[in-house]
């Protein structure tokens, strides 16, 4: 069974959001929907989530120039999922360091 969460959304942008309005961002995997995201961030982190929002994004088109000639490419597509705590909880990515 491989997990839904692939990984946490650490940016600055991100941290400022998580700061002000308790929403957290993830990679996750394509097929999940907001119930199985759900139940995953409250069981691995223990805490309450009361809203979970999800944005698909496309492969960008990627190109380079190398001694064979131009190489052209895509970028992975992934969906990112925003989930919203209950007032007063936080999760920290950083404790296990």
């Amino acid at each position: 069974m491989k997990s839904i969460l692939i990984k946490p959304l650490v940016t600055e942008k991100m941290t400022g959001i998580s700061e002000k309005l308790h929403r957290y961002g993830f990679i996750v995997d394509k097929e999940a929907n907001k119930v199985q995201i759900k139940n995953e961030v409250e069981k691995l982190y223990s805490v309450t989530v009361s809203s979970v929002n999800t944005a698909r994004y496309n492969g960008k088109s990627r190109s380079r120039q190398t001694k064979k000639g131009l190489v052209a490419g895509r970028t992975n597509s992934f969906k990112k999922a925003f989930v919203t705590l209950a007032k007063g909880e936080t999760i920290d990515f950083f404790s296990n360091i």
